[in-house]
């Protein structure tokens, strides 16, 4: 494969990587990807980052808050509305 050919590849395989992530991309496209991943170690270091953000995200998005402070935070919401309602 040329260079140009590999640069499109992973312009390519980079395109679609979030969506690959989410699980968003057709089985045929996921494929393609796979097996772009499987073989360039640029992309799929790309590829390895991108699933430990995504980790780290959904990880961070299932803490809730403190019960005292939810409480807190809706008084004061509740305070602004009737000040200002």
């Amino acid at each position: 494969m040329s260079t140009v050919e590999e640069k499109k590849d992973c312009t390519q395989a980079r395109a679609a990587l979030e969506e690959y992530l989410h699980r968003e991309l057709c089985a045929e496209d996921a494929a393609d990807v796979r097996a772009h991943l499987d073989s360039c170690p640029e992309c799929s270091a790309e590829h390895h980052v991108g699933e430990t953000l995504t980790s780290a995200l959904q990880g961070a998005c299932k803490d809730r808050a403190p019960e005292e402070l939810r409480e807190r935070l809706l008084a004061s919401l509740r305070a602004a509305k009737a000040q200002h309602g």
